[in-house]
């Protein structure tokens, strides 16, 4: 949403910002992030077992893999107002995994903007209520409440 600005964002309070594009969340991605983060449990990596014994007849992505995709596809949503020098991850005020991501399923990103915070120097903490939705499933994936603290580039509205 490229006609957002930091003096604006008030008047997008409760409305959705956007919808991202579908991404596929393959085995490959689920692999390589439990490789990053040390986490190989077997309903994950293990896709033969996952077969025979996971309750989901098959691997799904690690939550905090879906969670981690909420920040890149919230940017390609473009939240970050055009006046921003930079929006940076502030932190998560709740978060809940509701659906499981099988490998291979497709996800994307729905944003709508929940607060604004004025700060000094005209920063701005920017909470957004996200759902990460999972193609042909009712409910979706994880819901997360996130914060970002924007910083006004020289010269924005303050």
């Amino acid at each position: 949403m490229s006609n957002l600005t930091l003096a604006g964002l008030g008047e997008h309070l409760g409305k959705e910002l956007g919808l991202s594009d579908w991404v596929t969340i393959d085995q490959q991605r689920i692999d390589a992030f439990a490789s990053c983060t040390g986490d190989h449990q077997w309903i994950h990596v293990d896709v033969e077992r996952a077969k025979r014994e996971s309750p989901f007849r098959g691997p799904i992505a690690h939550g905090y893999l879906t969670l981690a995709m909420v920040a890149p596809l919230a940017m390609q949503v473009g939240i970050i107002p055009r006046d921003a020098a930079a929006g940076l991850n502030y932190g998560v005020d709740k978060v809940r995994f509701l659906a499981p991501v099988p490998s291979g399923a497709r996800v994307r990103l729905r944003v709508v903007l929940s607060g604004v915070e004025p700060r000094d120097a005209g920063q701005v903490i920017m909470k957004t209520l996200n759902a990460l939705e999972v193609e042909g499933s009712e409910k979706p994936a994880l819901i997360a409440e996130t914060l970002a603290l924007l910083i006004p580039a020289a010269g924005a509205k303050q």
